[in-house]
């Protein structure tokens, strides 16, 4: 039984969008990079402010950042020197860290998110469109998606 996936054309389909997902990957790694250059901050530690529009946990971060928690330890380290995070003891663990945004942190995330949003990649799209990219992307990258 041929099913869509095994139409002849769904693999050029299929190379064709991994090209150009690859193309915009990399347009917005570029884009991301300079602007955590411009707020001094290195690609993971950007990444993780970003993380942090609400307080979270270190694990929490690791999660989201896919990384080993001792590289959000070093992160960590690095913005609370620069005084863009704090750290606060878990109520019921003081084990558990939880990572919040200063004032000046909030100002670097707002720095980083509107680099983002004017970025090449989104700025030619409206609020639909973006919309709809958003939930395609999310549909792909899906924990049920088969990596």
């Amino acid at each position: 039984m041929i099913t869509s996936s095994d139409e002849p054309d769904s693999l050029d389909d299929a190379h064709e969008i991994a090209g150009l997902l690859f193309a915009v990957a990399e347009q917005t790694r570029h884009v991301f990079e300079a602007a955590a250059r411009r707020v001094e901050l290195t690609p993971p530690q950007a990444r993780a402010l970003l993380e942090l529009h609400r307080p979270a946990s270190m694990r929490t971060i690791a999660q989201r950042l896919r990384c080993d928690a001792s590289n959000v330890t070093g992160i960590a380290d690095r913005l609370q020197a620069r005084g863009l995070i704090r750290r606060d003891e878990g109520q019921q663990d003081r084990r558990v860290k939880t990572l919040t945004l200063t004032p000046a942190g909030e100002r670097a995330r707002a720095d980083l998110e509107t680099a983002v949003r004017s970025s090449p990649a989104m700025a030619g799209l409206s609020h639909a469109e973006r919309a709809t990219l958003r939930d395609l992307l999310a549909k792909v990258a899906s924990p049920g998606a088969t990596p």
